[in-house]
């Protein structure tokens, strides 16, 4: 494959900023400049800083480093197909939608799976729309988590949506396309069915970083990875004296992937059904018939249910939320989690 490289000078603004956040500003004309890549980049010495190869993402810049990278030319892309497929719609104006994604639907094409995502349905449904207009996702729901997906119908709006639902600190950036506003915020509220026994409220402030072995993966570490932090609050608990079972609201602070999961599984309370960060505790409870519920849950037990936010145009406040899905709602039944404290 071939490659080009890019050459930029640190200036006042990158001076103590870490390197990935560098190259993320001075490469914004570059699509492929994904926060993911860049840090890829980076840790495979495809970056010098004054010559030398720095492998840390957390490097910091100095004024005046010489920042050197070489970008790997994009591969060419399959064009994606539009393709007729059913879409709940939960909002829609001129300017975004919002979709209530089910489980076991991959949102954009990858290697695998190059039709029937959510993706080619956005297409066929955006074929109307007219020019300058196209469906673009803002964040990615897992394969087998459901919930709220929203789609951006412009360049413009994808980027303020994405400027305050991702990144740094995304429940606390204001939108910044049409009029100005003071106080609002951009909230992401799940619900998910854990086991263990977990407290009425609280936080859980740790770093997350891709597995070693395994980029597919995420760690939770004390020490590195990228800030993360997500506030829960204990809905209803169960009787499972052994294992615990709890319906959570967790709400992202921070919009890491897989944070809600690694995060929850890393303070002892695993999402029932899990397949990576869970764990089978299903066979320490002790009601056969709860028992038997949850070792068949066939996914994660996690539901985009609510986002609020700031219209990124009107400035006005907007909230959408999604049903749970049959399965969960099942689940909680028997469990007698709809009970809430």
């Amino acid at each position: 494959m071939s490659s080009s490289v890019r050459t930029v000078v640190a200036d006042r603004g990158d001076a103590g900023v870490r390197l990935d956040r560098v190259l993320r500003r001075h490469l914004a004309d570059l699509d492929a400049a994904t926060r993911t890549r860049v840090q890829s980049w980076i840790e495979s010495g495809c970056v010098t800083v004054n010559g030398a190869a720095v492998r840390r993402v957390s490097a910091r810049a100095v004024l005046g480093d010489l920042v050197s990278v070489v970008v790997p030319d994009p591969a060419p892309r399959r064009a994606m197909l539009a393709e007729p497929a059913a879409l709940a719609i939960l909002f829609e104006d001129d300017h975004l939608l919002a979709i209530d994604k089910p489980a076991g639907v991959v949102v954009h094409p990858t290697f695998r799976h190059p039709a029937g995502t959510l993706m080619n349905a956005l297409l066929w449904h955006a074929r109307g729309w007219g020019a300058g207009r196209r469906p673009s996702i803002v964040g990615r729901l897992d394969k087998l988590t459901s919930g709220i997906v929203l789609v951006a119908k412009t360049r413009e709006i994808h980027a303020a949506l994405q400027r305050a639902g991702g990144g740094g600190d995304p429940a606390r950036v204001a939108l910044h396309v049409g009029r100005p506003f003071q106080g609002r915020h951009f909230i992401k509220d799940y619900l998910a069915v854990v086991y263990g026994r977990v407290p009425v409220r609280g936080a859980i402030d740790l770093r997350l970083a891709l597995a070693p072995r395994d980029r597919r993966h995420v760690v939770a570490s004390a020490a590195s990875g990228a800030a993360s932090l997500t506030e829960f609050e204990r809905l209803a608990r169960a009787r499972a004296p052994r294992a615990g079972l709890a319906l959570l609201r967790c709400r992202l602070v921070t919009g890491r992937r897989h944070q809600i999961r690694v995060h929850l599984a890393a303070r002892g309370w695993p999402i029932v059904g899990d397949p990576v960060y869970g764990e089978p505790l299903w066979r320490d409870v002790e009601d056969p018939r709860l028992a038997a519920a949850l070792r068949a849950f066939p996914r994660q037990a996690l539901h985009a249910h609510r986002v609020a936010l700031a219209h990124p145009v009107t400035g006005k406040g907007l909230e959408i939320s999604a049903p749970l899905p049959n399965d969960m709602r099942g689940l909680i039944s028997v469990a007698g989690l709809h009970n809430q404290e």
